[in-house]
């Protein structure tokens, strides 16, 4: 029994615990107060027995809640009193107890510490030049862990038998490798290979390899490298030949590409920096930044016609290396190694036979990748961090929810895929997997799947999907035999704010590209009224018409025709069309009349996605799009140049809010609109002018409508949500108006706008509806 001077004390802490030092943490404060017992790792998170004086003990509890490691994250600490005294007379690391129930959490993979970087390039270091360095506080962690608890037998780091000075280093309390699972050096780790595009092996050596990679890039080539949780293709940015060589060999045509530049001042000689950016870049995370273009050497060829390039820097040894072997680019296209719509590999055998027709070399490594991870992606906007692909670096860190307490699978949506898992009021959201596209995106999709729900060991009870029935994620689903809850695609981007930002009501303005409604039309422009489980739809932009259907995202001159015929004029008549359409013969515009009229495979939509590809189409930036969201971007842009060369204040006050009425509910009216544009196309005002009186209309229309919204449901609440708010004009636009006319604005931050946030939506909704109906 422990005495007023003595305690004796069982501590379990939970959180990310487990790869991040915490253990020899615990073990020198444990040392440095003279205390004795042990500290363990469980399928829990930490067991930590300890015995001392009762002063000594309150002051190891303050310190290990206050002063904790780096990358740990404490969720939760449970301290009772020892039913015995520990037996032990010093304090140790006790091996891990694999308990029945596992609820640890699992760290990101995190960028090259500073320590690690100077090791790696230190000539007296055993570790100059080694590609593997790492140590508790940086390195990979979620793409090599097979099974907790995290210990090296149980990650992909098995079959490298650490050699004895790293042995050593493992079992030196005093060093920062003490108890580093991924610990290795050039004796004893993995190790670089270098191969051309048949799979033959040209060296298996650290510093050939890189030189041999470094002159490839020089020299034009496409290399394959792979990564912590995948592989990027990598050319030299600089070089329009090589961009433009990677683009049609991928079959990229169009979409930004994102470049990694060697350190923060090149990086900031490509893009323009604030603060804010350069300490996003510099993160432990290290995303994806996107940031404005500057005039530079790169290549244009990058992001052509968009305003934003995305930006990341080096985060693994590897990277550093790279860029300062001598001749290497020092700005490099680093993008997702996969062709168009399929998953990234993760497999040295993979890699070369889906590559091998794109890459002409490949740097590999002997580590195995156990689940793939793709770069997060981010931007600022008004001085708050926006994910725009939350993956690598951030998952599979989970989000505190109020009332997520039941073991939910929320299956998210068709594009720009993650799915959802909580357990015990933390919802952990997967990685970026996609478009679900093809049989390999839907492995990619359930591998997934399968990996967090044996690692985090959740066993769903109830599932969640989208309204839409067709979608892959849905049909996924069905198929669970579990109690299923199908959700309305906007309402779930309401509920992913809601959830991240702890709220249960407000006025959601979501404004993407499509979602089936529950009228069974096509949704995109909403404003709902949201109270926890439940919505109603209050306003909406007025019907569009989709001539032939998903026809129609892509082949946008549709679009712009459909936004005339819907303002009531006649595109069959040459006079009707603005110069953007007139190539379009007139048996065409018929037949898209008659289909329009009839209603002949065209779909009514209310997309806000819609109509910005119908205004560029009509301001004639693109008729056809590469990729989703590519002429909304460029409209975008094409705005931003009006707004830095004129000003807003010289944009046609004629473009004002226009809203009307039709059965109860309320519409953004489009149809005056289209006619300010004709008029001003006539008057060849400039396109940039029209762009961005285009958006001033959006927003000063969406005002009105919430201002009149607003004192109907008593409420000053408003979410920004869908993937019209990755629009960065649109987004401060209309958050600085309402927060000037008193509004309280949320928008997604640590989870995106986008549809990667839907299966967060799903969750919530989910979770606080008092039971589900299997459909």
């Amino acid at each position: 029994m422990a005495t007023p001077e003595t305690r004796h004390l069982k501590i379990s802490v939970q959180g990310i615990v487990q790869g991040v030092g915490f253990r020899p943490f615990v073990y020198n404060l444990a040392k440095k107060l003279a205390l004795t017992g042990s500290v363990a790792n469980t399928g829990q998170g930490v067991e930590i027995f300890i015995s001392g004086p009762c002063r000594k003990t309150d002051r190891f509890l303050d310190l290990l809640k206050t002063e904790p490691p780096p990358l740990a994250r404490i969720s939760d600490i449970q301290v009772s009193d020892a039913t015995q005294s520990p037996q032990a007379d010093d304090f140790t690391i006790v091996p891990s107890a694999d308990g029945s129930t596992k609820t640890t959490l699992i760290s990101p993979d995190i960028a090259t510490c500073t320590d690690c970087i100077n090791d790696i390039f230190s000539s007296g270091n055993r570790r100059y030049h080694y590609p593997f360095t790492n140590c508790t506080n940086c390195g990979p962690r979620m793409t090599i862990i097979r099974h907790i608890p995290y210990d090296r037998t149980n990650t992909s780091m098995a079959c490298f038998p650490m050699c004895p000075s790293c042995d050593g280093e493992y079992h030196d309390p005093t060093d920062r490798r003490f108890h580093a699972q991924p610990n290795a050096c050039p004796r004893c780790g993995p190790v670089l290979s270098w191969h051309d595009r048949q799979g033959n092996r040209l060296c298996q050596d650290n510093k050939e390899s890189l030189i041999h990679c470094a002159s490839a890039l020089a020299e034009g080539h496409i290399v394959v490298i792979k990564g912590l949780g995948g592989f990027h293709l990598a050319v030299d940015a600089a070089s329009d030949e090589s961009v433009r060589k990677l683009r049609e060999k991928k079959n990229r045509y169009g979409k930004p590409l994102a470049v990694m530049a060697a350190d923060l001042e090149k990086a900031g000689q490509v893009v323009f920096l604030g603060e804010e950016e350069r300490e996003l870049l510099s993160s432990q995370e290290r995303p994806i930044v996107l940031a404005v273009k500057k005039e530079n050497t790169l290549s244009p060829e990058l992001a052509p016609g968009i305003r934003e390039l995305g930006v990341m820097l080096p985060y693994t040894p590897l990277h550093h290396l790279l860029f300062t072997t001598p001749g290497c680019p020092q700005v490099l296209v680093m993008t997702s190694a996969n062709l168009s719509d399929e998953p990234i590999c993760t497999g040295n055998r993979e890699a070369l036979a889906r590559l091998s027709g794109i890459a002409d070399f490949f740097l590999f490594h002997n580590r195995d990748i156990v689940t793939r991870v793709d770069d997060s992606v981010a931007r600022v906007v008004l001085g708050r961090k926006r994910m725009i692909r939350r993956s690598r670096g951030y998952v599979p860190v989970p989000l505190a929810i109020e009332g997520a307490e039941r073991a939910i699978l929320g299956c998210g949506a068709e594009q720009k895929n993650t799915f959802c898992l909580s357990r015990n009021g933390q919802a952990f959201v997967s990685q970026h997997i996609g478009d679900l596209k093809g049989p390999e995106n839907m492995v990619f999709f359930e591998e997934s799947i399968e990996y967090f729900r044996q690692v985090l060991e959740i066993c769903p009870t109830e599932v969640a999907c989208d309204l839409h029935g067709d979608y892959l994620s849905s049909r996924y689903a069905a198929t669970l035999g579990l109690p299923l809850q199908r959700i309305q695609h906007h309402h779930a981007h309401a509920a992913a704010i809601m959830a991240e930002h702890d709220l249960d009501r407000g006025l959601a303005v979501i404004y993407d590209g499509a979602g089936l409604g529950d009228d069974a039309t096509v949704w995109g422009g909403e404003i709902l009224h949201v109270q926890g489980c439940r919505y109603e739809r209050l306003a909406h932009l007025a019907h569009l018409a989709l001539p032939g259907g998903d026809r129609a995202t892509r082949e946008i001159w549709r679009m712009g025709l459909s936004l005339l015929a819907g303002a009531g004029l006649d595109i069959t008549r040459d006079s009707t069309l603005p110069g953007s359409l007139a190539a379009i013969p007139t048996g065409i515009r018929r037949t898209v009349a008659t289909m329009m009229q009839k209603k002949i495979n065209t779909p009514a939509t209310s997309s806000v996605g819609r109509l910005f590809d119908a205004v560029a189409s009509l301001l004639g930036i693109r008729q056809d799009v590469a990729f989703e969201g590519q002429a909304a971007m460029e409209l975008e842009t094409l705005a931003w140049s009006g707004w830095e060369t004129t000003g807003p204040e010289t944009a046609s006050g004629r473009y004002s809010a226009t809203i009307t009425k039709k059965n109860n509910r309320l519409m953004l009216d489009y149809r005056p609109l289209v006619h300010w544009i004709l008029e001003d196309l006539g008057r060849e005002v400039p396109g940039p002018a029209i762009a961005l009186s285009f958006h001033l209309w959006l927003v000063r229309s969406t005002l009105a409508l919430l201002d009149h919204l607003s004192s109907r449901c008593s409420t000053s609440t408003i979410l920004l949500g869908g993937g019209c708010f990755q629009n960065v004009l649109l987004l401060e636009m209309m958050t600085t108006g309402l927060e000037e006319n008193g509004f309280r604005v949320f928008s997604g931050e640590q989870i995106p706008v986008n549809d990667g946030g839907i299966a967060l939506g799903q969750v919530f909704i989910t979770a606080i509806t008092p039971s589900t109906i299997t459909l």
